[in-house]
């Protein structure tokens, strides 16, 4: 049983950037695609498919790589809120990653979004990942 899929999610993403598999397949919700296509967005995913087989659906995900093949975009990527220690934040306290060369993706009353959407839509939320 997952406890955190979100967090699962976010594993299997940084495992597959680290041995440099192009593909990550996992179980698809609701939430986990809105992430993926965040992260698609942001150029750190080539590709976000949702296949369904029957009643099960799948999320197929593609990690973008440099010109060279090699390296992925992707450096890091980690969950900062926790099952057992939910993180929440104002819109006027959102941190920025690496000095705004990074990503959080913020759980709020207008859907998942980016930080700078956040700022924007001057709505905080529960702060789910940074990526950089």
């Amino acid at each position: 049983m997952m406890t955190d899929p979100i967090a699962d999610m976010l594993t299997q993403i940084r495992n597959a950037a680290s041995v440099r598999k192009p593909k990550v397949s996992l179980a698809s919700s609701n939430i986990k695609l809105r992430v993926a296509e965040l992260l698609q967005s942001e150029g750190y995913l080539s590709v976000v498919r949702e296949t369904s087989e029957g009643v099960k659906k799948s999320l197929e995900l593609e990690v973008r790589f440099l010109p060279n093949g090699t390296t992925p975009v992707l450096k890091g990527i980690r969950s900062i809120s926790k099952p057992g220690q939910r993180t929440y934040t104002g819109f006027d306290s959102i941190p920025r990653v690496r000095s705004g060369l990074g990503i959080s993706i913020l759980s709020t009353s207008k859907g998942v979004v980016t930080d700078r959407e956040a700022r924007k839509l001057k709505v905080g939320g529960e702060i789910l990942c940074t990526v950089w």
